[in-house]
Protein backbone atom coordinates (compact mmCIF):
# COMPACT_ATOMS: atom_id res chain seq x y z
CA UNK A 1 0.00 0.00 0.00
CA UNK A 2 1.43 3.33 -0.86
CA UNK A 3 1.95 5.70 2.04
CA UNK A 4 0.72 8.88 -0.14
CA UNK A 5 -2.85 9.93 0.15
CA UNK A 6 -5.11 11.97 -1.79
CA UNK A 7 -7.23 13.90 0.19
CA UNK A 8 -10.65 15.76 -0.75
CA UNK A 9 -10.64 17.34 2.67
CA UNK A 10 -8.82 18.70 5.46
CA UNK A 11 -10.11 21.27 7.09
CA UNK A 12 -12.84 19.76 9.38
CA UNK A 13 -15.90 22.12 11.49
CA UNK A 14 -15.93 20.82 15.21
CA UNK A 15 -19.16 20.19 16.21
CA UNK A 16 -18.94 22.88 19.22
CA UNK A 17 -15.96 24.94 19.53
CA UNK A 18 -16.58 25.48 23.07
CA UNK A 19 -16.41 21.89 24.62
CA UNK A 20 -12.98 20.42 23.43
CA UNK A 21 -9.87 22.94 24.09
CA UNK A 22 -12.03 25.44 21.76
CA UNK A 23 -10.83 24.13 18.69
CA UNK A 24 -12.95 25.50 16.02
CA UNK A 25 -11.41 23.47 13.12
CA UNK A 26 -9.88 19.67 12.97
CA UNK A 27 -6.74 18.73 10.41
CA UNK A 28 -5.72 15.85 10.15
CA UNK A 29 -1.99 15.80 8.01
CA UNK A 30 -1.81 11.69 8.33
CA UNK A 31 -3.68 8.99 8.76
CA UNK A 32 -2.73 6.13 10.82
CA UNK A 33 -0.32 5.69 13.85
CA UNK A 34 3.06 4.00 14.98
CA UNK A 35 2.96 4.75 18.42
CA UNK A 36 1.65 1.46 19.23
CA UNK A 37 -0.58 2.55 22.19
CA UNK A 38 -2.48 -0.09 23.60
CA UNK A 39 -5.03 1.53 24.76
CA UNK A 40 -5.80 3.88 21.38
CA UNK A 41 -9.59 4.25 20.44
CA UNK A 42 -8.89 5.40 16.57
CA UNK A 43 -8.25 1.40 16.16
CA UNK A 44 -12.21 1.17 16.40
CA UNK A 45 -14.16 0.34 12.92
CA UNK A 46 -16.26 3.72 12.65
CA UNK A 47 -12.45 5.20 11.94
CA UNK A 48 -11.65 2.59 8.92
CA UNK A 49 -8.10 3.38 9.81
CA UNK A 50 -6.94 -0.16 7.64
CA UNK A 51 -3.57 -1.43 8.51
CA UNK A 52 -3.45 1.31 11.60
CA UNK A 53 0.03 1.21 12.37
CA UNK A 54 0.94 2.22 8.96
CA UNK A 55 1.17 5.92 9.16
CA UNK A 56 0.10 7.17 5.57
CA UNK A 57 0.02 10.89 4.64
CA UNK A 58 -2.12 13.75 2.46
CA UNK A 59 0.35 14.50 -0.11
CA UNK A 60 -2.12 17.56 -1.05
CA UNK A 61 -2.43 18.92 2.39
CA UNK A 62 -0.89 22.32 2.20
CA UNK A 63 -2.51 23.10 -0.79
CA UNK A 64 -5.94 22.03 0.51
CA UNK A 65 -5.01 23.67 4.14
CA UNK A 66 -4.56 27.20 2.05
CA UNK A 67 -7.63 26.68 0.20
CA UNK A 68 -10.26 26.02 2.50
CA UNK A 69 -8.41 28.57 5.68
CA UNK A 70 -8.39 30.97 3.31
CA UNK A 71 -11.75 32.12 3.69
CA UNK A 72 -12.38 32.10 7.13
CA UNK A 73 -12.11 34.43 9.63
CA UNK A 74 -8.76 35.18 11.33
CA UNK A 75 -7.57 33.94 14.70
CA UNK A 76 -9.80 30.71 14.54
CA UNK A 77 -8.33 27.93 16.81
CA UNK A 78 -7.19 24.98 14.16
CA UNK A 79 -6.39 21.44 15.99
CA UNK A 80 -3.69 19.60 14.99
CA UNK A 81 -3.25 15.94 16.16
CA UNK A 82 -7.20 14.62 16.93
CA UNK A 83 -6.45 11.07 14.93
CA UNK A 84 -2.67 10.91 14.28
CA UNK A 85 0.15 12.53 15.93
CA UNK A 86 0.95 15.39 13.97
CA UNK A 87 4.86 14.56 15.23
CA UNK A 88 4.84 10.70 14.06
CA UNK A 89 8.60 9.58 12.31
CA UNK A 90 7.38 10.34 9.21
CA UNK A 91 7.19 14.35 10.39
CA UNK A 92 11.00 14.06 10.14
CA UNK A 93 11.50 14.04 6.51
CA UNK A 94 8.09 15.43 5.40
CA UNK A 95 7.56 18.13 7.69
CA UNK A 96 3.96 18.70 6.91
CA UNK A 97 3.26 19.94 10.50
CA UNK A 98 5.87 22.50 10.10
CA UNK A 99 4.75 23.48 6.74
CA UNK A 100 0.80 23.42 8.04
CA UNK A 101 2.30 25.83 10.87
CA UNK A 102 4.00 28.05 8.44
CA UNK A 103 0.30 28.29 6.43
CA UNK A 104 -1.32 28.79 9.57
CA UNK A 105 0.83 31.84 10.57
CA UNK A 106 0.82 33.41 7.27
CA UNK A 107 -3.18 33.54 7.42
CA UNK A 108 -3.35 34.45 11.19
CA UNK A 109 -4.93 31.75 12.60
CA UNK A 110 -4.04 29.89 15.66
CA UNK A 111 -3.78 26.12 16.82
CA UNK A 112 -3.90 23.68 19.35
CA UNK A 113 -1.73 20.73 18.87
CA UNK A 114 -1.95 17.36 21.00
CA UNK A 115 1.15 15.50 20.81
CA UNK A 116 3.35 12.30 22.57
CA UNK A 117 6.24 13.42 21.04
CA UNK A 118 8.87 15.68 22.41
CA UNK A 119 9.70 16.47 18.31
CA UNK A 120 7.66 19.38 18.70
CA UNK A 121 10.59 20.81 20.20
CA UNK A 122 12.09 21.55 16.30
CA UNK A 123 8.84 24.15 15.90
CA UNK A 124 8.74 26.05 18.90
CA UNK A 125 10.28 29.03 17.39
CA UNK A 126 8.00 28.80 14.58
CA UNK A 127 4.70 28.52 17.57
CA UNK A 128 5.89 31.63 18.93
CA UNK A 129 5.67 33.83 16.16
CA UNK A 130 1.92 32.24 16.09
CA UNK A 131 1.30 33.10 19.29
CA UNK A 132 2.15 36.86 18.94
CA UNK A 133 -1.45 37.51 16.60
CA UNK A 134 -3.61 34.04 17.64
CA UNK A 135 -3.88 31.71 20.05
CA UNK A 136 -1.26 28.18 20.28
CA UNK A 137 -1.46 25.81 22.76
CA UNK A 138 0.73 22.71 23.27
CA UNK A 139 -1.05 19.65 24.70
CA UNK A 140 0.72 16.73 25.74
CA UNK A 141 -0.65 13.36 26.65
CA UNK A 142 0.55 11.78 29.84
CA UNK A 143 -0.74 8.29 31.56
CA UNK A 144 1.72 7.84 34.10
CA UNK A 145 5.03 8.94 35.83
CA UNK A 146 5.76 5.15 36.11
CA UNK A 147 8.52 4.90 32.78
CA UNK A 148 8.25 0.92 32.72
CA UNK A 149 4.12 1.03 32.90
CA UNK A 150 4.43 3.61 30.48
CA UNK A 151 6.71 1.59 27.92
CA UNK A 152 3.75 -0.84 27.71
CA UNK A 153 1.07 1.22 27.43
CA UNK A 154 2.56 3.58 24.71
CA UNK A 155 6.20 1.95 23.42
CA UNK A 156 6.85 3.63 20.35
CA UNK A 157 6.64 7.34 21.74
CA UNK A 158 8.54 9.46 23.64
CA UNK A 159 9.12 8.99 27.33
CA UNK A 160 6.80 10.75 29.95
CA UNK A 161 10.44 12.34 31.27
CA UNK A 162 10.92 13.52 27.55
CA UNK A 163 7.54 15.16 27.73
CA UNK A 164 7.84 16.34 30.67
CA UNK A 165 11.14 17.87 29.97
CA UNK A 166 9.43 19.64 25.92
CA UNK A 167 6.80 20.90 28.46
CA UNK A 168 9.77 22.71 30.59
CA UNK A 169 11.41 24.03 27.42
CA UNK A 170 8.10 25.12 25.31
CA UNK A 171 7.03 27.31 28.77
CA UNK A 172 10.09 28.92 29.82
CA UNK A 173 9.16 30.07 25.74
CA UNK A 174 6.15 31.18 26.65
CA UNK A 175 3.97 28.94 24.93
CA UNK A 176 1.25 27.52 26.58
CA UNK A 177 0.93 24.03 27.42
CA UNK A 178 -1.33 21.35 29.02
CA UNK A 179 -1.65 17.99 29.66
CA UNK A 180 -4.06 15.31 28.84
CA UNK A 181 -4.17 12.87 31.62
CA UNK A 182 -5.65 10.17 29.95
CA UNK A 183 -6.53 7.36 30.05
CA UNK A 184 -6.45 6.78 33.40
CA UNK A 185 -6.74 2.51 32.91
CA UNK A 186 -8.77 0.45 35.04
CA UNK A 187 -6.54 -1.80 37.21
CA UNK A 188 -3.17 -0.42 35.66
CA UNK A 189 -2.72 3.37 36.40
CA UNK A 190 -6.05 4.64 38.59
CA UNK A 191 -3.68 4.85 41.42
CA UNK A 192 -4.10 8.59 43.38
CA UNK A 193 -0.30 8.60 43.65
CA UNK A 194 0.13 8.22 39.72
CA UNK A 195 -2.81 10.93 39.80
CA UNK A 196 -0.90 13.07 42.38
CA UNK A 197 2.69 12.87 40.77
CA UNK A 198 1.26 13.92 37.20
CA UNK A 199 -0.08 16.64 39.05
CA UNK A 200 3.13 17.69 40.81
CA UNK A 201 5.31 17.07 37.58
CA UNK A 202 3.08 18.81 36.07
CA UNK A 203 3.78 22.40 38.69
CA UNK A 204 7.34 21.70 38.37
CA UNK A 205 7.72 22.23 34.41
CA UNK A 206 5.23 24.97 34.61
CA UNK A 207 2.12 23.27 32.93
CA UNK A 208 -1.01 25.66 32.46
CA UNK A 209 -3.12 22.91 33.16
CA UNK A 210 -4.56 19.41 33.02
CA UNK A 211 -7.92 17.73 31.73
CA UNK A 212 -8.35 14.06 32.63
CA UNK A 213 -10.31 11.10 32.22
CA UNK A 214 -10.14 8.16 34.89
CA UNK A 215 -11.48 5.60 32.96
CA UNK A 216 -11.39 4.73 28.82
CA UNK A 217 -13.24 3.07 25.85
CA UNK A 218 -13.55 0.00 24.57
CA UNK A 219 -15.05 -1.65 21.51
CA UNK A 220 -15.17 -4.03 18.67
CA UNK A 221 -11.40 -3.80 17.16
CA UNK A 222 -9.92 -1.20 19.85
CA UNK A 223 -11.12 -4.09 22.27
CA UNK A 224 -9.81 -6.81 20.62
CA UNK A 225 -6.46 -5.70 20.30
CA UNK A 226 -6.23 -3.77 23.75
CA UNK A 227 -7.03 -7.52 25.47
CA UNK A 228 -4.56 -8.64 23.05
CA UNK A 229 -2.01 -7.04 25.14
CA UNK A 230 -2.73 -7.09 28.22
CA UNK A 231 -2.58 -10.84 28.05
CA UNK A 232 0.70 -9.55 26.77
CA UNK A 233 2.00 -6.99 29.06
CA UNK A 234 -0.24 -7.71 32.32
CA UNK A 235 -0.74 -11.22 32.61
CA UNK A 236 -4.17 -11.87 34.12
CA UNK A 237 -5.99 -8.96 33.31
CA UNK A 238 -7.98 -9.26 30.78
CA UNK A 239 -10.37 -11.72 32.56
CA UNK A 240 -10.64 -8.65 35.07
CA UNK A 241 -12.06 -6.38 32.26
CA UNK A 242 -14.36 -9.15 30.78
CA UNK A 243 -15.68 -9.49 34.17
CA UNK A 244 -16.22 -6.12 35.24
CA UNK A 245 -17.14 -4.61 32.32
CA UNK A 246 -18.56 -7.19 29.64
CA UNK A 247 -19.51 -5.66 26.95
CA UNK A 248 -19.41 -1.44 27.96
CA UNK A 249 -18.19 0.87 25.46
CA UNK A 250 -17.78 3.15 28.85
CA UNK A 251 -15.44 1.70 31.20
CA UNK A 252 -14.81 4.14 34.24
CA UNK A 253 -12.21 3.20 36.77
CA UNK A 254 -13.78 2.01 40.29
CA UNK A 255 -11.95 4.12 41.69
CA UNK A 256 -12.99 7.42 39.92
CA UNK A 257 -14.71 8.95 42.62
CA UNK A 258 -11.44 8.94 44.62
CA UNK A 259 -9.36 9.48 42.07
CA UNK A 260 -11.66 13.25 41.04
CA UNK A 261 -11.41 14.25 44.39
CA UNK A 262 -7.54 13.96 45.06
CA UNK A 263 -6.96 15.38 41.25
CA UNK A 264 -9.31 18.30 42.26
CA UNK A 265 -7.78 18.52 45.52
CA UNK A 266 -3.99 18.84 44.26
CA UNK A 267 -4.83 20.18 41.16
CA UNK A 268 -6.20 23.45 43.57
CA UNK A 269 -3.11 23.05 45.55
CA UNK A 270 -0.56 23.29 42.90
CA UNK A 271 -3.17 26.29 40.91
CA UNK A 272 -3.34 24.21 38.36
CA UNK A 273 -6.46 24.14 35.86
CA UNK A 274 -8.12 21.78 35.15
CA UNK A 275 -12.01 22.32 34.59
CA UNK A 276 -12.69 22.83 30.64
CA UNK A 277 -14.27 26.63 31.06
CA UNK A 278 -11.75 27.69 32.82
CA UNK A 279 -8.91 26.33 30.75
CA UNK A 280 -11.02 27.53 27.00
CA UNK A 281 -11.13 30.55 29.16
CA UNK A 282 -7.45 30.86 29.09
CA UNK A 283 -6.68 30.16 25.35
CA UNK A 284 -9.71 32.04 23.90
CA UNK A 285 -10.79 34.59 26.30
CA UNK A 286 -14.98 35.64 26.01
CA UNK A 287 -15.02 37.83 22.75
CA UNK A 288 -17.86 39.67 23.90
CA UNK A 289 -15.62 41.18 27.28
CA UNK A 290 -12.77 42.02 25.05
CA UNK A 291 -15.46 44.06 22.76
CA UNK A 292 -16.00 45.78 25.37
CA UNK A 293 -12.66 46.36 26.53
CA UNK A 294 -11.91 48.31 22.98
Amino acid sequence: MSPELIAKQVVIPTKDGKRWFGIQYQVNLYRGCSHGCIYCDSRSECYQNVNFEEIRYKSNAIELLSKELSNKPKHQIIGLGSMSDPYNPLEVSLELTKKALEMLDFLKQGVVIITKSDRVLRDSTLLKRISSHSPVVVIFTITTTHETVQKKLEPNVSTTNERFKAIQKLTSQGIKCGILMMPILPFINDTVDNVEQIVRRAKEVHADFIYPAFGMTLRDIQRDYFYQMLDKEFPGLKNVYMDYYGAKYSCQSPHAAMLKKAFVFECRKQKILYGMNDIIETIRPNQEIQLKLF
